[in-house]
């Protein structure tokens, strides 16, 4: 596996699964439907991945990274002059329902809710989804920081999770776009 053509292939598997997961949610990621859109025999995602958990893990991993590089782009993105509440809460939005949430999409919401709801049915994610909660936690304080709400980590837990509720109940109440709610949260909290 530690070969150019191997380590190709992996990656393209990888990425194939993601692309699924980012689309589809957790069902959608099976050794069938990733090698089909990685133009990859079967064989080879049992090949490269020991189990589905494995490609399931490598997937959630590779998608979350990718969210987090696009946060960081955003916030080396950012001017110099200081950024008024409404751009910040639109950017501490963009991490946590995504910047594909800005435009009404419901889609993206859910499947990203269900990515975090769901990583709790699934014991062999928690090790990788506590680091990752790390990742985004830290990016979020730095966000934060730079835009002149310094928050300490229990602030910044209250947050995220102020965020979540109006998120959750927006869902629950069939509200056609979530982030109107979050940003209204988020507006009143900042």
């Amino acid at each position: 596996m530690g070969t150019a053509k191997g380590e190709r292939r992996r990656h393209e598997l990888v990425t194939a699964a993601a692309a699924l997961l980012r689309s589809g949610g957790f069902d959608a990621v099976r050794h069938r439907a990733v090698a089909e859109r990685a133009g990859l025999p079967l064989a080879s995602t049992t090949y490269y991945f020991a189990s589905l958990d494995d490609l399931v893990t490598a997937a959630v991993d590779r998608t979350s990274r990718d969210e987090l590089a696009e946060g960081r782009q955003q916030l080396d993105a950012l001017a110099a002059a200081p950024v008024d509440t409404p751009a910040l809460v639109e950017l501490v939005l963009d991490q946590l329902l995504g910047p594909e949430s800005r435009d009404g999409g419901l889609d993206a919401v859910l499947l990203r809710y269900e990515r975090l709801v769901g990583a709790g049915r699934r014991p062999f994610l928690a090790p990788l989804m506590r680091e990752l909660r790390g990742d985004l936690d830290a990016l979020l304080a730095e966000i934060l920081l730079r835009c002149g709400h310094p928050l300490d980590d229990v602030a910044l837990r209250d947050l995220v999770s102020l965020v979540d509720g109006a998120v959750i109940s927006a869902l629950i109440e069939a509200d056609p776009d979530p982030r109107v709610a979050a940003r209204e949260v988020l507006m009143r909290a900042l």
